[in-house]
């Protein structure tokens, strides 16, 4: 999906700060309990462990609720978001609810009539066995497909369009771009594919390697 979350090579965003040593998980109260209410409230919405529905959760974020809350409270808003499309929660209730709390008298709606996906993960974890034989080799010239996806997607818009040289054949996994919409596990081979900047960005580039983990299905032979 074309969305927020999408910021891989995008420019704009000044110097990446690398973590501290120091540095801790939570470094506030509040985030540690917003990352616990994120994981309960995606399974509760999806049934189940989905990874790739809360990622989709989090790109459908505007702009405030991904960026002004911070990291943890995007994952609050993102798991928020799920409980509203699975009706766990009816949409205005967690705001009315916080109200209540703080001393105001406002109604609260009424909790809706959950409808949660039927979904079932066919064994733990995302990894899994197909029954091809992967469609390319170490060492092959492949090209990032060029498509913009309406849905979830783990092919980064920087890459699209763009050669590369797959580096080694990894175990094959769930797709996102299907399993984010509860529409099946539909597993593929998946490779590390090695880009050199200046293809991604051109000739004034500085010069360095990007590896990306791809789906079979997001590449094609290159020319």
């Amino acid at each position: 999906m074309d969305g927020i979350a999408d910021l891989g090579g995008t420019p704009g965003w000044g110097p990446v700060r690398p973590p501290m040593r120091d540095e801790p998980v939570f470094a506030e109260a509040w985030q540690r309990r917003a990352f616990a209410l994120a994981i309960l409230s995606s399974r509760v919405a999806s049934g189940g462990v989905n990874t790739d529905a809360f990622r989709h959760a989090l790109e459908r974020l505007d702009r405030g609720a991904y960026f002004d809350d911070g990291y943890y409270g995007r994952w609050l808003n993102a798991g928020e978001l799920m409980l509203h499309d699975s009706a766990v929660l009816a949409p205005g209730a967690v705001d009315a609810r916080a109200r209540n709390l703080r001393g105001e008298r406002v109604t609260e709606p009424p909790s809706p009539e959950p409808h949660r996906p039927d979904y079932t993960p066919t064994a733990q974890g995302s990894l899994r066995t197909v029954d091809t034989a992967p469609a390319f080799t170490v060492g092959a010239r492949v090209r990032a497909r060029a498509a913009s996806v309406p849905g979830h997607t783990r092919l980064p818009r920087y890459a699209r369009g763009h050669p590369g040289t797959v580096q080694a054949v990894q175990p094959a996994a769930v797709l996102p771009d299907t399993n984010a919409h509860f529409q099946g596990e539909n597993p593929q081979h998946v490779y590390s594919v090695r880009f050199d900047s200046r293809e991604l960005w051109g000739a004034d580039a500085e010069p360095f390697a990007v590896t990306l983990e791809m789906y079979e299905s997001y590449l094609e032979a290159a020319a």
